[in-house]
């Protein structure tokens, strides 16, 4: 599935004044946000779209690796190996 804010997926932005919408369009054009923005004077304004392709553009950070030598990060005091080594995915015991 495609990201919000992007051509397959643009925003969709409620604003109730020109002027707020002027300033929500400068807003996505810098951060290359694809949107549909409506003008709706009598409905409540509803921008979440743009916060949640703000969130979907941060990169994910990857977990910094432990030694297995290295204290746990659980807490116990033991060697990573002796206790949560082989409790993650993806690693053998």
């Amino acid at each position: 599935m495609a990201s919000i804010g992007t051509s397959k997926r643009p925003a969709i932005i409620r604003v109730q004044t020109e002027d707020r919408a002027t300033e929500v369009m400068n807003f996505c054009d810098d951060k290359g946000i694809i949107f549909i923005l409506g003008l709706e004077p009598d409905k409540p304004e509803d921008i979440s779209d743009i916060e949640r392709a703000l969130q979907a553009r941060q990169p994910a950070l990857p977990t910094p690796k432990i030694g297995r030598n290295e204290i746990c990060p659980c807490g116990s005091g033991k060697k990573f190996k002796k206790c949560c080594e082989g409790l993650q995915p993806g690693t053998a015991s």
